[in-house]
């Protein structure tokens, strides 16, 4: 299967290491990963800060730049939900009447487990890990327990359970920055749920949630260390 590569413009910018772990692990599976260099933001932000215009743009440069592949996986729920849940809403708001069908966009965990059908990927990782399931992940795509039957089939691997797993971290996006109080409380709220835990490491199918985690750990100085999905999956996280 030729699969395209969406990385998503905030992995791109500051977590490249999580798009590489994508295309390992899915060579490894056997799998042949594209990279469609006109890719861009899916248009997120900019949809839900009220610059419409801008997203319908970004979202008919998304039908393009992955216009002919068999599938395309992103290691962003987020912007999953975004592409599948938003990007014809945009075109609409923008007055285009004949809306393309929307391209076939998968979370990791979603293609592994739907499409390819594994779970184990032959990963190891000896390390307690905590599984934080992500707003969009577990709202909005519905990942359920698929990250977690992927994490279980990880050789070496000690899952820790998280308090109140289901809580927002408190990123939000734009959320964190338009309500900075409310944002670091539930921070806060997560990081004492998680070192309750006592785990080695907290991975999540989302860097934008696990970069706010990671820096209220920090500041912390927990010892306690976020890491994304795919690179566990990846087997890089050793």
């Amino acid at each position: 299967m030729r699969v395209a590569l969406f990385v998503a413009c905030f992995n791109d910018a500051l977590f490249p290491a999580t798009g590489r772990a994508v295309v390992r692990l899915l060579e490894r599976l056997g799998h042949e990963v594209a990279f469609p260099s006109a890719q861009t933001c899916c248009g997120q932000m900019h949809w839900t800060t009220g610059y419409h215009a801008e997203a319908a743009g970004l979202a008919r440069g998304f039908a393009a730049a992955f216009a002919g592949h068999d599938a395309i996986v992103t290691p962003s729920a987020s912007c999953a939900a975004t592409v599948r849940r938003d990007h014809a809403r945009m075109l609409r708001a923008a007055g285009e009447r004949d809306v393309p069908p929307v391209p076939p966009v998968h979370e990791l965990t979603e293609f592994l487990v739907d499409v390819l059908g594994v779970t184990d990927v032959g990963a190891s990782f000896p390390h307690r890990v905590a599984y934080h399931p992500t707003c969009h992940s577990a709202r909005a795509l519905g990942a359920g327990d698929r990250p977690l039957r992927l994490l279980r089939a990880v050789r070496g691997l000690e899952l820790a359970e998280i308090p109140a797993a289901e809580e927002c971290c408190g990123f939000g996006g734009t959320f964190a920055l338009k309500n900075a109080d409310v944002s670091v409380a539930l921070a806060a709220d997560k990081v004492r749920h998680i070192r309750s835990a006592a785990p080695d490491v907290v991975c999540a199918v989302d860097n934008s949630c696990l970069a706010h985690i990671g820096g209220a750990l920090s500041r912390e100085r927990s010892g306690v260390r976020v890491l994304h999905l795919a690179e566990i999956l990846a087997g890089d996280g050793a």
